[in-house]
């Protein structure tokens, strides 16, 4: 049974299997669903009065109430398990200080058809795993534009995210990933290659979206060539550490010049954010009281409930005029639910307790693209203010970083390319995808200009990785992909509780299948419907 492979491999007792790269398909059990369904049915929710609305805190109930009702009645799990089961995922692991085990890294690759093509390490954005970004892999694998460049693309979920193991306590979380991910790239053949952000890294939590990509760009410069940064936290520069940068943007800020680097509309846009901004420790999702984790763990691992609440609080901060369907917010909450949300929250907890001081690698400074959000009217969420209404009515929970001017990273980065985009990042991989896109495609032609390792022609070419495959028929990372619907918002993550802090019964396990023979594909395959052509044939293994 998969359980039991899972268990056999976690337990260390083949540690080169482990490194292996394997095909990977997931099965939720159906007891665990049932079991999730029983606790929604005997759900407590508190006691609220209707009028008048409290002026200090959210009221949810009267939305809690009928998305209960939908994830019931009318959500369907094993729709989205398809869904998910036609992306070209995949597993290996890697031996790290003080983990008996190897660390398993779960991820998505998928191979470019075209020529010239660059890899790419698109990061998800924090506590979304790979699975959240499969709607991405075709922007760019294959661009709808001749002359556009394409990636081979590689999304990893983070340790504790997804199928991927948690890292060891006490181990320090962002260098560790970052070493993870790095040697990820290698070991798929990728000796050099570039790294992007897929959301803004100022307003995410503990600022781990930056901190991972800023680390690789420091710490790897021999294989990252390049990382695209979105909304980084910079800061202004200081007398005492830059004076002649703090003289330059000083003239500038004060007769509002476009001088140096500066523009008017960077001006234009600290004023307007420095009326609204906070600190992200005092506004943003670091007030969640994840100083402490497991006290809220174990209550959000045991009511799926709880974590619905927690999951809408979380939308109503990163994106509080987004309009989400209740598909949209089931597929967050059952994909945190499943896997269980501790990890993520420990990962969290240790990055906000123990930030790490990053030692200079080389003299000279990382390449960086830079995509920074002007704020103003012309936003990304235009159209979805009116059905949703009374879910963002109240209090207002946004949390809107600061901005990042782009000649402020100067003193710590290259500068290769800048975008200036109109509005806010909000949910930028589902909303604006293309301007991702756009940053990370800016970066690889500036790096192409001026470091030959890059070019595809003085690269060796990875070895492919093997597909999924059922017979004499294999389904390419394209065919796979046909069925997903463009701008829908994708399933963040899927799961199984991987190293349990607790013993775990058969009526709970999340199950999957990894594996999956590989075989050299035919090279003429039978003809398909168009759902067989987008799913693996492997028949899949429940766990009961």
């Amino acid at each position: 049974m998969a359980t039991e492979m899972e268990e056999h491999v976690a337990a260390g007792e083949n540690g080169a299997a482990a490194e292996e790269v394997k095909p990977y398909r997931i099965h939720v059990s159906s007891r665990y669903l049932n079991l999730t369904k029983q606790k929604l049915e005997i759900a407590r929710l508190p006691h609220e009065l209707d009028e008048p609305k409290s002026k200090d805190w959210w009221q949810p109930k009267s939305q809690v109430e009928p998305l209960i009702d939908f994830w019931l009645e009318q959500y369907q799990w094993r729709d989205q398990e398809e869904i998910l089961n036609s992306l070209p995922q995949f597993r290996t692991g890697f031996t790290i200080p003080h983990s008996e085990s190897p660390i398993r890294i779960h991820f998505i690759h998928a191979r470019s058809p075209r020529a010239n093509v660059i890899p790419l390490l698109l990061i998800p954005p924090f506590p979304f795993s790979s699975l959240s970004l499969g709607h991405l892999v075709k922007l760019f694998t294959e661009p709808e534009e001749a002359n556009s460049q394409p990636f081979h693309v590689v999304i990893p979920s983070l340790p504790g995210l997804s199928f991927s193991d948690a890292l060891p306590t006490n181990t320090a979380v962002i260098s560790s990933t970052a070493d993870l991910l790095n040697s990820l790239m290698q070991r798929l053949g990728y000796s050099f290659y570039l790294a992007s952000n897929a959301g803004a890294g100022a307003s995410s939590p503990s600022q781990i979206d930056y901190k991972l990509a800023d680390w690789l760009s420091a710490q790897y410069p021999d294989s990252c060539l390049g990382t695209h940064l979105i909304s980084p936290p910079l800061t202004q520069p200081k007398l005492q550490k830059a004076p002649l940068r703090w003289v330059k943007w000083s003239i500038a800020n004060a007769f509002k010049a476009a001088i140096w680097g500066y523009r008017p509309e960077d001006i234009s846009a600290l004023k307007q954010s420095s009326k609204v901004v906070t600190t992200t420790a005092t506004s943003g999702l670091d007030t969640f009281g994840l100083s402490e984790p497991n006290t809220l763990a174990y209550a959000l691992c045991d009511s799926p409930t709880g974590l619905l609440v927690f999951v809408m609080k979380a939308l109503r901060r990163l994106s509080p005029q987004r309009e989400f369907t209740p598909a949209e917010i089931i597929n967050f909450t059952q994909l945190a639910w499943l896997p269980g949300p501790e990890s993520a929250m420990r990962f969290w907890a240790h990055c906000l307790r123990h930030p790490e001081k990053m030692s200079k690698k080389s003299d000279g400074k990382p390449r960086v693209a830079l995509t920074v959000f002007l704020g103003d009217e012309q936003n990304a969420h235009q159209g979805n203010s009116s059905g949703n209404a009374e879910m963002y009515a109240g209090v207002s929970d946004g949390a809107r970083p600061p901005y990042s001017c782009p000649s402020w990273a100067k003193l710590q980065y290259q500068v290769l390319y800048t975008n200036r985009a109109s509005g806010e990042p909000g949910f930028l991989a589902w909303e604006r995808p293309e301007i991702i896109a756009a940053g990370v495609r800016g970066l690889a032609a500036a790096v192409l200009r001026i470091d030959k390792r890059l070019k595809p022609s003085e690269r060796p070419e990875p070895v492919p990785p093997p597909q999924i495959v059922a017979g004499a028929e294999a389904t390419t990372p394209s065919e796979q992909l046909s069925e997903l619907q463009h701008g829908l918002l994708a399933p963040p993550t899927i799961g199984e509780r991987l190293l349990p802090i607790r013993e775990i019964s058969d009526d709970t396990k999340v199950a999957s299948d990894e594996s999956i023979a590989a075989k050299t594909p035919s090279p003429v395959s039978a003809a398909k419907s168009p759902l067989q052509s987008s799913l693996p044939t492997t028949p899949a293994i429940e766990s009961i």
